[in-house]
């Protein structure tokens, strides 16, 4: 017994499935790294110009742009949400009281519009900038894939339970970072970009009163002069005190010392599962750039928006493009600086 099957009978479900895989394929399969060659070929120079001129003039605007990315695209993917103004605006989060380069970003950001107007992405800007800030800095460099567009909302809320504490255990750490789609490894790599930038007293008190994990005495005892049990919140210390300005892998070299600044970091190192990953980036520098790297693009394009979902701002830190932006770089009232025509 047989039977015949027309070919339309064949191919209209393979029609229908391929409408659904299309409209389904995750929006940054539309990145592209050739994405603005035709519309604003000098984009990329001028972000990385930008950038080289404003961590020249203060190293620690490298570790705000790797940190900026990373906030940004922690809380409802990289959109550039953390960099509009207003009340209930992830940047008015307690989760990035500690978070700075806002007007780095700005200032790129003018660049590019100088050159295109309209064009760039405040989220592609951001990505690219975390990029160079990572080279000038002497780290690793990465592929960054081209072609995500602005939200045009930005929520408080979502900030304080998507973002890690400096409190952190191991376990918590682990699944924080899970819910974004990275494992322990990649975690681990991510968390190396404290070989820069600097923590305030108030995020690392409780390392130095409190915390049950080790601690080296003789920095314990620096620590507690700079932070003391009350007072000196706003005291900053180098996450990364061998090297503070430089991107290398002193930072685990830190942990196995049991110098890691905030609880977050020393748990990396202290007698459980990550620590066989610590020390193999303390052995082999390599490896750590190399992880960090692909980390990175993976991070960078957390949950983008693509295609016509979204805008593209003409200023970072507002969604108004045909009129006067109320808010300056520090969610201030500020002057207009562009608009369209």
């Amino acid at each position: 017994m047989g039977y015949s099957m027309s070919i339309g009978t064949i191919m209209f479900p393979l029609f229908i499935l391929l409408i659904f895989a299309n409209y389904f394929m995750p929006c940054k399969a539309q990145l592209s790294t050739t994405f603005y060659d035709t519309t604003c070929p000098n984009a990329i120079t001028t972000i990385q110009t930008s950038v080289n001129a404003s961590v020249a003039n203060n190293t620690r605007n490298a570790a705000f742009l790797i940190r900026l990315l990373f906030h940004d695209c922690f809380v409802q993917g990289c959109d550039a949400s953390l960099l509009l103004g207003g009340a209930d605006s992830e940047r008015e989060s307690p989760a990035n009281n500690g978070v700075f380069g806002y007007d780095v970003i700005d200032a790129a950001k003018a660049a590019v519009e100088s050159v295109c107007p309209g064009v760039v992405s405040c989220a592609d800007i951001l990505a690219v900038a975390a990029r160079d800030a990572s080279v000038a800095v002497n780290g690793p460099s990465w592929t960054v894939r081209l072609g995500r567009r602005d939200s045009t909302n930005s929520n408080a809320s979502q900030a304080a339970t998507d973002l890690p504490r400096g409190n952190f255990n191991l376990t918590e750490l682990i699944a924080n970072f899970d819910l974004k789609g990275f494992n322990a490894r990649e975690m681990v790599a991510l968390s190396g970009s404290h070989t820069i930038g600097q923590a305030r007293c108030s995020r690392f008190r409780g390392r130095i009163y409190n915390s049950p994990l080790n601690i080296d005495a003789a920095f314990n005892s620096s620590l507690s002069e700079i932070c003391p049990p009350t007072g000196g919140d706003e005291n900053l210390q180098p996450l990364d005190l061998v090297t503070p300005n430089t991107f290398d892998n002193s930072y685990f070299r830190n942990l196995v010392a049991s110098r890691g600044l905030l609880i977050s970091d020393q748990v990396l190192f202290n007698g459980d599962s990550a620590d066989s990953i610590v020390t193999e980036y303390v052995n082999n520098p390599a490896t750590f750039e190399s992880d960090f790297a692909a980390a990175m693009v993976k991070m960078s394009e957390i949950e983008v928006l693509t295609g016509t979902s979204g805008i593209i701002r003409t200023v970072c830190n507002s969604t108004v493009v045909n009129g006067p932006v109320m808010l300056n770089s520090n969610g201030q009232n500020g002057q207009i600086m562009y608009q369209e025509s």
